[in-house]
């Protein structure tokens, strides 16, 4: 399935456009080098215009099998798989046809003022373009130089004087390495463009990495010595109960139901992600791990002196929409930004790179958000504010919320 252009990724954009690129070239070197050499420069008679039309037929499917041909090195040359050898022996085929043809034109004189090494010049670039991308550069100038060789030998064979052998060996010393270079380095920057995509993703997977042996450890610290003190206690309570002692087992399995009830409420502590709820953490968390993934993170504004339940609302969306600029979108920078007044406070989380994807409620995603904000009776908006932006905002009511910046605003009133 297709994506949409704006569902794209910026490095698939620029791989699609490159594509595009590539393959309207070869048209344009069609209409500026062949169409125009033999406009108008062929006699006018039976021989020379029929061997004009097949020499430019050719030159056409040429340009509608360098399409799929030249996707295809590009894909060998990105590490996607080989080239079919079907298109390659096609291209090859339609090259020796046109350079064919073109010795014919040669050798029947039906090309007038030396414009047949325009032809030339275009003839090996719809193959070339595409055999650039499949060996080495080495490998393709030393065979270019063979061909060239073999070219040269050919047109002398039908009879070209010497001044148009060198004009077609100058020719032939241009098509190569134009042919190497248009290729060559935009096949290259795209290779660079992708392993900085895949950096950026390894990136990510190790931050998010990091975030899980976290919540580990948190879960290792809460139920870690619970449970062995349950063993123990437990074990403790058989060893009493099989002496008689009831009543000091009864007690021992008393305090094991007890731990357990803790631990439950620990777990869950750990699972919502508000153990010991602290806003200043989750923001401190979201900013390292947003700038460890390559999103720059800007974090402004204080969560000093906000209720408990109301901090760990609020933790829990910065955890939530921090996920989501990781999973979501091409982001390039994101800004948190957390406003107290008489009020309440606002939570604004803002990030670039989002194109036409849109957060949604599935498990605890933005929906999910909503309800733990319903607790508090805070709101959520989101949407994009422009093309490009994402934000996500809540709003929550604290009443005794006193602006950290009054105090020195009182005084300066003074």
């Amino acid at each position: 399935m297709r994506k949409r252009w704006r569902d794209r990724s910026k490095v698939e954009r620029v791989e699609w456009q490159t594509r595009i690129t590539l393959s309207v070239m070869n048209w344009v070197y069609l209409v500026a080098w062949s169409g125009t050499a033999l406009h108008g420069s062929l006699r006018q008679d039976g021989v020379a215009l029929t061997l004009g039309a097949c020499l430019i037929s050719v030159s056409v499917v040429q340009c509608l099998v360098a399409h799929p041909h030249l996707g295809a090195a590009l894909d060998e040359y990105l590490g996607r798989g080989p080239v079919p050898r079907r298109q390659s022996h096609l291209a090859g085929a339609l090259l020796l046809c046109a350079l064919g043809l073109i010795a014919a034109l040669i050798a029947t004189g039906s090309v007038t003022g030396g414009m047949i090494v325009m032809p030339l010049l275009f003839a090996p670039m719809p193959f070339g373009c595409a055999y650039a991308l499949t060996v080495p550069v080495r490998t393709f100038v030393a065979r270019s130089l063979v061909v060239g060789a073999v070219t040269i030998g050919l047109f002398a064979a039908t009879g070209a004087p010497m001044g148009q052998l060198l004009a077609i060996a100058i020719v032939l010393a241009i098509a190569i390495p134009l042919a190497l270079v248009t290729t060559r380095c935009s096949a290259w920057t795209l290779s660079v463009m992708w392993e900085s995509e895949r950096a950026r993703e390894v990136e990510a997977r190790l931050a998010v990495a990091e975030e899980r042996l976290r919540f580990g450890r948190d879960l290792h610290d809460v139920m870690g010595r619970n449970l062995s003190v349950v063993a123990l206690k437990s074990e403790l309570a058989v060893q009493l109960a099989r002496r008689g002692k009831t009543e000091a087992a009864v007690e021992q399995m008393i305090e094991v139901q007890r731990i357990a009830q803790e631990s439950q409420k620990e777990v869950r502590d750990v699972v919502r992600g508000y153990r010991q709820a602290d806003l200043a953490v989750e923001l401190a968390g979201a900013q390292g791990v947003l700038n460890a993934a390559g999103i720059t993170c800007t974090v402004t504004g204080s969560a000093a002196g906000l209720p408990s339940d109301v901090q760990a609302a609020l933790a829990w969306v910065v955890r939530e929409t921090t996920t989501n600029v990781l999973r979501h979108g091409d982001a390039k920078a994101c800004r948190v930004e957390l406003a107290t007044g008489d009020e309440g406070v606002v939570l604004t989380v803002e990030n670039d790179g989002a194109g036409d994807v849109v957060a949604t409620g599935r498990g605890s995603g933005l929906a999910g958000l909503r309800e733990r904000l319903a607790a508090v009776d805070g709101t959520l908006e989101s949407g994009a504010v422009r093309k490009g932006v994402f934000r996500v905002r809540v709003s929550v009511p604290v009443t005794g919320l006193v602006d950290e910046a009054a105090p020195e605003k009182q005084e300066a009133g003074r």
